[in-house]
């Protein structure tokens, strides 16, 4: 399961994702993500999956389309942190700005 909480400011827009980043639930991400894209007007778009507990391979390849088209991320641990800076880690290199932010998670 996912729970998927969209807030909006005046400058940006924030998916902040729960649970389980797989099955059908990338769809549900993916229709969301592709409605906001319609009608953004110059807004940045954030991903938190701060409290994401799973990735499978649907996921990784929505993240990774959503990387293309400018959605920046936000990720704690290890293995989220580990994904996201893979997937990025190609326009990093092309010298644009990290578009991951990480934090250190408190044990």
């Amino acid at each position: 399961m996912l729970r998927i909480s969209q807030y909006e400011n005046s400058q940006s827009i924030t998916f902040r994702l729960a649970g389980e980043l797989a099955g059908p639930w990338v769809i549900e991400l993916e229709r969301a993500w592709h409605a906001v894209v319609a009608g953004m007007q110059g807004k940045t778009i954030l991903v938190d999956l701060t409290e994401v507990t799973f990735i499978d391979s649907a996921g990784r390849n929505l993240i990774t389309q959503m990387h293309t088209r400018g959605t920046e991320f936000l990720a704690v641990g290890c293995l989220n942190r580990f994904i996201i800076e893979e997937i990025t880690r190609t326009r990093e290199g092309s010298g644009d700005p990290p578009t991951v932010r990480s934090y250190a998670q408190n044990a």
